[in-house]
């Protein structure tokens, strides 16, 4: 049977049978990686491409491969994994499955279990060209469409009938993309966060920025940052635990998507960030919290081709130009009347001193100080100390936490500041 409740989004990987299933295995493991709860089921055709132990070795669980209980699944999973699942996958998505999703037909684990999910939906087609061409297929996907479901791809590429065309299945990559932005739109559920409490955040309009920004520097290469995003996604998450209307403005990062968020916006360069900063602005904010690590520099030019070494030489000298300054100058610019700023001011030496600094000249309400490099602190998903500051100095300082209690307890501090909430 499926495995009981998690407070991670739960993803119901289903394969059917098409010779893309092995890149399902990769998009398994990615999902975990990103941290979401996995079961997968799979049809008997596709167990002639992948072996059900591979799934279950990568899952933790066993998977549905029959409605009868004959294989590591029991009888009558199909309904439980149903109701367990938040988000089901189809990948790959056969021509047959999305004839028999459309149709509600359930003569297999897959569709039975496509009938019994009320969930939100993401499907990878991947087929022969001429079958993906086919008007029924193509009514089909529209169809599903219609009911809500997200297509990803196909994308053109190689086809194991030996055409270059229309009907590849999508990278895991971009798959997990599609399924980290539905999972943005998750409702909370009451496992995940207690019952919301009375709050000041309660209705309020929050954007938060997380994760680091990619400067490319060729189609391979980029400059980043040891940002994980942990801490702006911890306040995203605390922030509709406490009734806020949240919007999640991200770098790349390998997090899932917190549930209940009014938006998910994904960037990938400080340009991007700039731009959705300046629109999520213009559409309305209370709260402006800047938890991203965005790059101050990007290479000048971003070459069309990946750069050889064999002509680079022995040294090479990047021509490098200054990104957009969020708080300093695109901020200023689009804030609403009344906007209150929190920044983040990462340092390794004269922290709150630097932070200070940083808070008073960009015209902030409040700035966290925090040294990953302090005895407490770290990049990632360890315990963190911070400093909360304003215009005259500090106003808490915290003990080595995880950074969701960390983030829990800098949205009740900055809650209780006098005309914080009003």
């Amino acid at each position: 049977m499926a495995s009981g409740d998690t407070a991670a989004p739960r993803v119901l990987l289903m394969v059917t049978g098409g010779i893309a299933a092995y890149k399902s295995c990769f998009l398994a493991r990615l999902l975990q990686q990103a941290g979401f709860s996995v079961r997968a089921a799979m049809t008997p055709a596709a167990t002639r491409f992948v072996g059900p132990v591979t799934l279950q070795a990568l899952t933790g669980a066993p998977v549905a491969t029959d409605l009868w209980g004959e294989g590591q699944s029991e009888p009558l999973d199909h309904i439980e994994y149903a109701r367990w699942a938040d988000i089901a996958v189809v990948a790959p998505a056969t021509a047959d499955i999305l004839a028999k999703a459309a149709c509600g037909i359930a003569d297999d684990i897959v569709s039975t279990l496509l009938v019994a999910f009320e969930g939100e939906l993401v499907v990878a087609p991947a087929m022969n060209d001429a079958m993906w061409r086919h008007p029924a297929t193509r009514a089909n996907c529209e169809v599903l469409r219609e009911r809500g479901a997200t297509l990803v791809g196909p994308g053109e590429g190689w086809l194991a009938c030996g055409t270059t065309a229309p009907g590849r299945m999508s990278e895991p990559e971009e798959i997990l993309q599609a399924v980290r932005k539905v999972a943005a739109g998750l409702p909370v559920r009451e496992v995940e966060f207690p019952a919301p409490v009375p709050s000041p955040w309660s209705g309020r309009r929050v954007v938060i920025t997380a994760g680091p920004t990619h400067e490319p520097i060729d189609p391979v290469r980029y400059i980043a940052n040891r940002s994980s995003g942990h801490m702006g996604y911890a306040l995203a998450a605390a922030a509709v635990q406490r009734g806020a209307r949240v919007t999640l403005i991200s770098g790349p990062t390998a997090l899932p998507s917190p549930r209940g968020l009014a938006g998910f916006i994904p960037v990938t360069t400080a340009q991007e960030m700039a731009a959705a900063v300046a629109d999520a602005l213009a559409g309305g904010a209370e709260w402006l919290v800047m938890a991203a690590a965005v790059a101050d520099f990007a290479p000048a030019e971003r070459a069309a081709g990946k750069l050889k070494k064999e002509d680079l030489g022995t040294g090479w000298s990047l021509q490098m130009t200054r990104n957009p300054d969020i708080l300093g100058e695109v901020v200023p610019a689009a804030a609403p009347v009344g906007l209150k700023v929190v920044g983040f001011a990462l340092e390794t030496s004269d922290v709150e001193e630097r932070a200070l600094a940083k808070l008073r000249a960009k015209n902030m309400d409040f700035i966290v100080a925090n040294d990953p490099t302090a005895a407490g602190a770290g990049f990632g998903d360890v315990e963190h100390t911070v400093v909360l500051m304003g215009p005259e100095g500090v106003l808490w300082r915290s003990d080595p936490a995880a950074k969701p209690a960390l983030a829990a307890a800098l949205l009740d501090r900055l809650a209780a500041v006098p005309g914080a909430s009003a």
